[in-house]
This record gives C-alpha cells, structure tokens and sequence, in this order.
C-alpha cells in the first residue's frame, strides 16, 4: 500500500515538474526534426537497455551482499564465469552494433545538404512543387532573410508556405554563428566566407521559435526571430505586404551590417540581386575583390597568368616578364588608399 501511495507520489511529481518544459524537440512541425527526434529517443531506448539494468544490479547486489545479511553466499576463491562475460561484452556489443547502423543510415537520410523526398512519412513531395529558396546571413546579433526568387528580405522574421520545401543557403557576416528552428530542423552552422546549407519542410501552421545556437557576443541571447508556417494564400498575403517596404542595397547593407542589439522585424520589399553574393565572398565593399575571383586568380597558377609554355618563355625578354608579373601583383595586392592617408601614415 504504501509502496503503491508512493509510485503514484512519484509519477504526479514527475508530470509537475515536466508540465513547465517545451517539448518541441520530441513534438516537432517539421519532417526533418520528427526524424531527429524519433532518432533521438530509438537511441536513448537502446542506450537504458544497458544502463537500466545496470543501475538496478547494483542496487540488488549492494542490498543483498550487506553486511547484516548472513545468509548470502560467500565465495571469496570465485573468478570467472563464461556466462557472465558473454552477457557483459555481448549484449553492449550487440547495442554498439545497432547505435552504429542508425548512425550510418540517420547521417545520410538527414544530411542537411540532401534535396527532400517526401513531405512527411506519408507523402512524397509532388511534381509540380518548386522549394523556395532562402539566404540566411547572421549578423551581429539579427538575422537577415534574403528570398532571391521573390525579390524581398527581412530582418528577424521568416516565414515559409505548409508542405513546401525550403532550401536554405547560411553564411556570417563576421562571426561563426548557428541557425537553429527546433520545430523545423536541427542546428546548422553560419560562417562568413563559407556556405552551409539546409533543406526542410514546415507541415503545420503556427508560429516557432528561431534563435542562435552559438554564442557570438555580447547580443548573444537576444539573437532571436519568429518562424510563420503558412497557409500558401497567407504566404502570398506576406509576401505583398513586404513589397511595400524599402529596398536593400549594398549602402543600406552596410548600416544594417553593424552591431546592434535587439532589433525590430524590418522588411525590405526589394533586394539587390548580387547582396548575398557580394556578403558570402566578402566583397560588399565594390572596393575588395570578391573570393571566389580570388580563388580563381589563384586556381590558374602564376597570378592568375596563363601558363605558357618553355617556347614561349624563350622568345620573351626577361625585362618583359617581369614587368608582366609586376604589374599584376599590383593589380592584386595594393590596397586603395587616399592621398591624405598616405600623407597621415607614420612609422612606429
């Protein structure tokens, strides 16, 4: 009786302390993140068919071998028993196995970079859907969302059509970050000069949490936005109201670029089609040169001069390839500058 009074103390107390925690993780909207979360919990099952009895062997034996109890069996000359080891080194073996299994095939079934399939377990995804594409930069410390095929971007909101995959491109504008929507998928790094990608599906309306899952500053934990799963109709409703707003160029880039703490939900009804572009290969300022010329410069060899051959260098004079050569590192390594810096500069 008091064994029953207790157990049941323990299941209400248990069901209060949990009532507080936002579950979304284990109960998400998304087909991505339900994947991530039934492979989180077929994982944490198999791990307790280990840890569970484990735990309770060692509160039997540490209750049965007591001092105060002499009728236990004493047998301080035992040493092995091949059953037992069979049943140690087995059954973790046997769990390992399986661990790895849903590893292998949980890495390439929800590989971030993978296209969709299907829209949930039930539905593959029809012919006629076409994903819409999404820019994500983090700045300090908001988020910009560029729609490439829409001509729009906003700050700290996004917004996405019910059962249409969205493939989301992620970079940084100074700082590794981390994109994260627990109710659409699992976290993906943001990294300036480099892309990460992320391909997911909303299946339910509603209004979910956005955020930064790696700590960039000092605005840090306000780093936040509000994912909107939409109905289309309602989608294309957005979208006409964001037309209405200012249009974001590489000037205005620039004073949304600076720190800043808290911001507002901003709307850009037009967007410079080479922005994304120009922030991922750190060329925003027309002034720099891009990345990726940088690399191709650099791919061809030479500074970026075709590779001539032995007859062709021969018949050069040497005053002429070195003129050559010279004026390209020019062209590459000097940093513009105005006369009154020159003039400014002093040695230290």
């Amino acid at each position: 009786m008091i064994f029953s009074i207790a157990r049941r103390g323990l299941f209400l107390l248990s069901a209060i302390l949990l009532a507080g925690c936002n579950t979304v993780v284990l109960n998400p909207s998304g087909d991505i993140a339900a994947q991530q979360g039934h492979l989180l919990i077929v994982s944490t099952l198999l791990m307790l068919l280990i840890i569970v009895p484990v735990i309770a062997l060692t509160l039997f034996f540490a209750w049965k071998y007591r001092k105060s109890n002499t009728a236990a069996r004493y047998e301080p000359e035992w040493d092995h028993s091949t059953k037992l080891e069979l049943i140690i080194w087995g059954a973790p073996l046997l769990i390992i196995i399986a661990l790895g299994l849903l590893t292998w095939i949980g890495t390439h079934t929800l590989d971030p970079y993978r296209k969709l399939s299907r829209l949930d377990a039930k539905r593959p995804i029809p012919a006629n859907v076409k994903p819409i594409t999404v820019e994500v930069v983090a700045l300090d410390w908001k988020w910009l969302f560029i729609y490439p095929d829409l001509g729009i971007a906003t700050v700290n909101e996004l917004a996405a059509p019910v059962d249409v995959p969205v493939e989301f491109k992620i970079t940084a504008s100074t700082v590794m970050n981390s994109f994260y929507i627990p109710a659409l998928a699992g976290q993906i790094y943001a990294m300036p000069g480099m892309q990460t990608q992320l391909n997911a599906v909303i299946n339910k309306p509603g209004e979910f949490d956005g955020f930064s899952a790696n700590y960039s500053g000092a605005g840090f934990s306000d780093m936040k936005f509000k994912f909107h799963g939409m109905s289309q109709a309602d989608f294309d409703l957005w979208v006409k109201t964001i037309r209405t707003g200012n249009a974001l160029n590489r000037t205005n880039y620039a004073e949304l670029e600076k720190p800043s703490k808290r911001d507002p939900v901003r709307h850009y009804g037009s967007v410079d089609a080479d922005l994304y572009h120009a922030i991922l290969n750190r060329c925003v300022n027309r002034d720099a040169m891009c990345i990726d010329k940088m690399m191709s410069i650099d791919a061809k060899g030479n500074m970026g001069m075709e590779k001539e051959s032995m007859n062709q260098r021969k018949g050069a004079a040497p005053l002429t390839l070195a003129l050559r050569s010279a004026s390209t590192d020019n062209a590459i390594c000097t940093v513009p500058s105005s006369s009154s810096e020159s003039n400014n500069a002093r040695p230290n």
